[in-house]
């Protein structure tokens, strides 16, 4: 015989081998396709952005909603070549906004950001910096040799020289 037990929240049910050995009962409901209050993660499969996704964390809503969804829409459908490049208005307005909230947009505290350290700022600021700077590769583009065996200079490069030895 099954019994349950509530404990805070969460409930408890403990079950015997004679529960388990009769077929379940329950009914699965199928789900509708046009349900648009279902979670279809942040895209919708029309191109739409999804407000309602759990993902956005509440954002579209609350004091600054309307400006969250101008930024966000504009940076989603923006075509520039640096996305969300023609949104920074859009995205000044919103920053503005939740410095007016800042308890419920609280800004990073000062001393979490100076508790980082000085490397792991730096690695963030040169990957930005290779993102921005750096072209996306042509499809046609070979794939690296992963083989440790296999130089990676040019075929007519020199090898650098080794310390100790002396170049003639």
């Amino acid at each position: 015989m099954s019994s349950v037990r509530q404990e805070g929240k969460d409930r408890i049910i403990f079950v015997t081998k004679e529960d388990h050995a009769t077929p379940s009962s329950a009914e699965l409901v199928e789900e509708d396709p046009n349900d648009p209050y279902e979670e279809r993660g942040l895209i919708l499969p029309n191109g739409e952005i999804n407000w309602n996704c759990p993902c956005l964390g509440g954002m579209a809503s609350g004091p600054c909603g309307t400006e969250f969804k101008e930024a966000f829409s504009c940076f989603h459908y923006s075509k520039e070549e640096v996305k969300g490049s023609d949104c920074l208005e859009q995205f000044r307005a919103m920053q503005e906004c939740m410095q007016c909230y800042p308890e419920l947009y609280p800004q990073e505290d000062e001393k979490k950001s100076q508790g980082k350290s000085a490397e792991t700022d730096q690695l963030n600021e040169q990957e930005s910096a290779m993102e921005e700077t750096s072209p996306p590769l042509p499809a046609s583009a070979p794939a690296q040799d992963s083989d440790p065996t296999s130089p990676s200079a040019p075929a007519d490069a020199k090898p650098a020289p080794s310390e100790g030895s002396e170049e003639s």
